[in-house]
C-alpha cells in the first residue's frame, strides 16, 4: 500500500466519522428554527339584531287615584281596534361565555269595555307603555356546546301612562283621571340558547325582579319560550309566546293613588340578523 492510499483513506474514515456528528446537528438547528406553536386566538364578539310583533293582551287591574280598581282584560283583537302604534326590537352580544342583551318595547293602545254590573258602566282604557331591559349572562357549566344555560343579571325599566274614564246610566258625566308613572326593577334570572341542529333552534327566557325596593315594583317576572330557525348564517325567524307580570303601587298622597298590577301575555314572531 503506497503513502498516497494510506492518507486517502484516513481522510475518508475521518469524513464518515464525522457524518453522524453533522446530520445531528443539523437536526438540532432544524429544530430551533422551526416556529414554536402560536396560542389559539379568541373567538370573537357575535352579535344579533332582532325586530319582532308581540300579539300582547292584558288582563288584571288598574287603579289612578280616585278611581277604584278597574278590571283589564284587552284581547289582541281589542288591541287591534285601537292600536296606534308600537316599536319592539332587542340586541344581542355574545362572546365565549358571555352574554349581553338589550330589549326594546313601546306600544299606544287602549280598550272600551262595558261591565256586567249595576248602571252597565262602560270603561274607557288608554295606556302609553315603555319598557326597557337590559342584562348580562354568564354561561353555566351545564350540558354540551350546544346547550348555552347562562345565569343572568340586569334591570327593566318601566313608564306608564294611563288613562280611566267610567260612564254610567247612573251618573250623567264621565268620571276620568290620568297619570304617568316609572320605575325600575333589578332582575334576576336564567337566559336558554338551545341550538338542536344546524338550522333548528330553541330560545328561553325567565327572570324575577322589583321585590319592593325603592323605586321599583312589588314584584314582576317575566317568561318567554321560541322556536326557531337559521335560514342561513345571517337570517333566522322564530316564533314563541311571551308573558309579562308587574305588580306596583305608588301612593304618595290619599289623592296619589297609581295601581298598575297586570300580566301582558300572547304570542310573537321575530326576525333576527346574525352578523
Amino acid at each position: 500500500m503506497g503513502l498516497r492510499t494510506a492518507i486517502a483513506l484516513l481522510v475518508a474514515g475521518a469524513v464518515l466519522a464525522m457524518a453522524p456528528d453533522r446530520a445531528a446537528r443539523a437536526a438540532d438547528l432544524g429544530a430551533a428554527a422551526a416556529p414554536a406553536p402560536q396560542p389559539q386566538a379568541e373567538s370573537g364578539w357575535q352579535y344579533q339584531a332582532t325586530f319582532y310583533l308581540w300579539a300582547t293582551g292584558i288582563d288584571g287591574d288598574v287603579g289612578i287615584r280616585n278611581l277604584p280598581r278597574i278590571p283589564v282584560n284587552i284581547t289582541f283583537g281589542d288591541v287591534m281596534e285601537n292600536f296606534q302604534g308600537a316599536i319592539m326590537g332587542n340586541f344581542l352580544a355574545k362572546k365565549d361565555n358571555w352574554t349581553l342583551f338589550a330589549d326594546v318595547f313601546w306600544s299606544q293602545l287602549g280598550s272600551s269595555k262595558t261591565l256586567s254590573t249595576a248602571g252597565a258602566p262602560v270603561v274607557d282604557f288608554n295606556q302609553r307603555l315603555f319598557i326597557l331591559s337590559g342584562a348580562a349572562g354568564y354561561r353555566l357549566p351545564v350540558g354540551d356546546a350546544d346547550f348555552d344555560l347562562s345565569a343572568t343579571a340586569g334591570f327593566r325599566y318601566q313608564r306608564l301612562s294611563a288613562n280611566t274614564s267610567i260612564t254610567s246610566l247612573f251618573v250623567p258625566f264621565a268620571v276620568s283621571e290620568a297619570d304617568s308613572k316609572d320605575w325600575l326593577d333589578p332582575t334576576f334570572g336564567l337566559a336558554l340558547q338551545w341550538k338542536l341542529n344546524k338550522q333548528w333552534f330553541v330560545n328561553a327566557l325567565a327572570d324575577v325582579g322589583g321585590f319592593g325596593l325603592p323605586a321599583s315594583s312589588k314584584l314582576s317576572s317575566q317568561g318567554l319560550i321560541a322556536v326557531g330557525y337559521n335560514w342561513n348564517d345571517s337570517w333566522s325567524t322564530a316564533l314563541g309566546y311571551r308573558a309579562l307580570y308587574t305588580d306596583y303601587q305608588s301612593i304618595t298622597s290619599p289623592t296619589r293613588d297609581f295601581r298598575y298590577n297586570t300580566t301582558m301575555h300572547g304570542p310573537f314572531m321575530s326576525i333576527g340578523y346574525h352578523f
